[in-house]
């Protein structure tokens, strides 16, 4: 499954996000990055505990948590506090899958490491597409190759278990966020099919209204939840 977000943030949103993050320190993005991951990673990012980090990740929070189209299609459990990376002219991240549990430190759950099983991956775009050549996400699945590169403010949510890379940046910087989602759903499959229900369930209410057909559907969406969620 892979979502397009569309304005998850505001123009000013990304512009306030790109002046942190262009007086932010970069280090390499090796720094969270698998024994395998790290040889086919080449970009920088901010570390994880820098305040402008912080302060931006909980912006991207609260906007998750007022997107109907995120909570719809992720089911969310937990959510990997948002990191931010930069790729410049010749910087590339190769095929790779991302690791199947991520540890969110102590310094940012404020007590003990929390782990989160990266269910979804997420990418939120900061740099829009005219101010960069290459750098576009490509996302292997069973139909084959999937390129996005998105507006700034845009954020694409698709599955971690899938194979994906960067490509090379020719020209200019391609800034971004990204992170990962627990989903209460733990079956891909299943989550998919409650994400075109519940599409679907929504279309009618706003064509036809609360009919009797509507409720049913609406109730075969919640025992579906109720019986493949995890609590």
């Amino acid at each position: 499954m892979l979502v397009r977000i569309p304005s998850l943030l505001t123009p000013e949103e990304v512009t306030h996000c790109r002046g942190l993050l262009s007086r932010s320190d970069w280090v390499d993005g090796k720094v969270t990055a698998g024994g395998q991951s790290a040889k086919a990673k080449h970009n920088l990012q901010i570390p994880e505990n820098a305040p402008a980090a912080r302060e931006m990740g909980e912006l991207i929070l609260g906007k998750l948590g007022r997107n109907e189209l995120f909570t719809s299609a992720s089911l969310a459990m937990k959510v990997f506090p948002p990191l931010f990376n930069r790729y410049d002219a010749g910087m590339s991240f190769d095929t790779h899958i991302d690791n199947a549990i991520r540890f969110m430190p102590a310094s940012l759950t404020g007590g003990a490491s929390v782990r989160v099983r990266t269910d979804m991956s997420c990418t939120v775009f900061l740099t829009n597409p005219a101010d960069y050549d290459g750098g576009e996400l490509v996302v292997l699945d069973t139909f084959g190759a999937h390129q996005v590169k998105l507006p700034a403010g845009d954020m694409v949510l698709y599955s971690a278990s899938s194979r994906h890379h960067v490509t090379a940046v020719t020209r200019g910087s391609r800034w971004s966020s990204f992170f990962w989602v627990q989903s209460m759903v733990r079956d891909e499959a299943a989550r998919q099919h409650l994400f075109e229900l519940d599409t679907a369930i929504q279309s009618l209410r706003k064509s036809q209204g609360d009919t009797v057909e509507v409720v049913r559907l609406t109730g075969l969406y919640h025992n579906l939840l109720r019986r493949w969620a995890d609590s």
